[in-house]
Parts: C-alpha cells; structure tokens; sequence
C-alpha cells in the first residue's frame, strides 16, 4: 500500500454535523464528495503517497549512481524526517508524519547492518503481505478490517456491525479489495526480493507504490457511494446526554421538558353533580 493504512486523520467528515446522517438509527442520502474525501484523507492523501513513495526513490536513485548502502539510506532517512518534520510543522496528524520515519528508519537500519540493499524494502514488503492478509481474513471472520479503520471516520465507530447491514458488506467487499491488491503486489515483490538485485527491486516497488493505491482507493470509493450511508452515532450521543441535562434541569425547575411529549390518555371522568 502507498500510504500507512491504519491511521484516522482529523477529515471534514470528522468536524461539522451533518443532520442527513443522523436519524434515529437510520442511514439516509449518501454524500458523495464527503465519503471521497474521507477515507482519501483516512489513508494519508496525496501527501501520504509522496511521502511513502519518495524516500524509497530516493535509495534507489541514489544506490543506483554511487552504490552506497549507507548514503543511500542516510539521504532516504533524512528525507524522510524532514517530510515528517512538515507535517508536523503544519500541525498535520502525527500518526502519518512518525508512521512514514519509522517504516524508513527500520528499512535503513536493516539494510546498513545486514549489506544488503534489497533489505531497505523488506520491511515495508512484510507490512504490505501481513496488511494483505489482515484484510482477508478480518473479512472472513465478519469483521472487516475497513470497516473498522473507516468507522470513526465516518462518526459511526462499530455501528455498522449490528444497525446497517448494508454498509456491513460493503465493507468486507472493499476489504477483499484490499487484500486482493496487497496480495497481489506481494507475489510480484517477493520473487525480485529473492532473485533479482537491490536495483530491480527498488524501481519496482516504486513503480508498484503510487498506482495500486488510487485503484484500491477509487474502487473503495465506488463500493461505499452505493452503501447506505453511516449512522452517526457520535451525534446520537450527544443528542442523548443534551436531551439527559434538558431533563435534569426541568427536573430541578419543576417543569416538563421542551422535548417531552404531551401525556396522552382519557380525558377525566365528569360525575354528575359536580
């Protein structure tokens, strides 16, 4: 994957509410730019391909031209924190910013101590296997891994699990998405990681970064616009506790609350007489 996949950025879909997605439980219109934009950004966005892409071409440009392991990782590494020290700069999500040094740092550590320079990408090539086959069989299992890296995006947490069985399979279909691509990237990687030299590798796993995320992103993207819309269950809390301290109050005044509903009933007997 061309972006560390398992943290939540702070998205539009995360700041205003939005009244469509929330009633009583029940998932309404779907808004498409807001889904697009959302699990976009879910992944790293555009900044979190560059930064995922660009310290690997650097490597192997710079392995290509002086055959150095060590310079190569140093210059691939440091590119790396100032990317992040960016984002940080920016008061972007830090998750992304530490994500993108430390899967750097572990590749050019790996590759200096061992001499090896095809071991500059096996860890980022065990991540995107093992990624591979979380999503499988999370999806298996009835749970799938998307669903539960894009629920708090989406302000529904786990809802979809057991109120919206709809977006339930979209989920896992979009998860076999995944996994199928992360799959599929592995059985290319690994071969040249065992057969070929450092500098196949490396303008192979660029090549192989940047495109099989837009296709996995923009398939994703197709599966959830037709899914019901998520529960925003964020919004159902805080309409819950305002409701409680609306009912606390009138309590304490002696009065009904604004909210509360008429008492329903048959109209008092009249006896005769009276």
């Amino acid at each position: 994957m061309a972006a560390r996949c398992c943290s939540i950025p702070d998205t539009s879909c995360n700041r205003g509410k939005r009244s469509s997605r929330v009633n009583a439980g029940a998932p309404e219109e779907v808004d498409e730019a807001a889904t697009r934009a959302a699990f976009f950004e879910a992944f790293g966005g555009v900044r979190g391909m560059v930064e995922t892409t660009v310290p690997g071409l650097i490597f192997v440009l710079s392995y290509t031209i002086n055959r150095s392991i060590n310079v190569s990782a140093v210059l691939a590494l440091s590119l790396s924190a100032v990317l992040a020290l960016a984002r940080l700069i920016r008061r972007d999500t830090a998750k992304h910013a530490f994500g993108g040094v430390f899967g750097v740092a572990f590749g050019a550590v790996f590759a200096m101590m061992s001499g090896d320079a095809k071991n500059f990408y096996l860890p980022g090539m065990l991540y995107t296997l093992g990624l591979g086959v979380a999503y499988v069989v999370t999806s298996l299992a009835g749970v799938p891994l998307l669903g539960l890296v894009l629920g708090p995006v989406f302000r529904e947490n786990l809802s979809w699990r057991t109120r919206n069985p709809g977006r339930k399979v979209a989920y896992t279909k979009a998860s076999y998405v995944w996994g199928g691509i992360l799959l599929a990237k592995s059985a290319i990687t690994f071969p040249i990681y065992f057969w070929g030299d450092a500098t196949q590798l490396g303008w192979l796993r660029v090549a192989l970064g940047i495109p099989p995320f837009l296709l996995a992103v923009y398939l994703t993207w197709i599966i959830l616009v037709k899914a019901p819309a998520p529960i925003d269950v964020i919004a159902e809390w805080e309409e819950r506790e305002a409701r409680e301290k609306r009912e606390k109050a009138a309590a304490k005044a002696g009065t009904a609350p604004e909210d509360a509903e008429p008492a329903t009933g048959p109209p008092p007997q009249v006896q005769a007489g009276d």
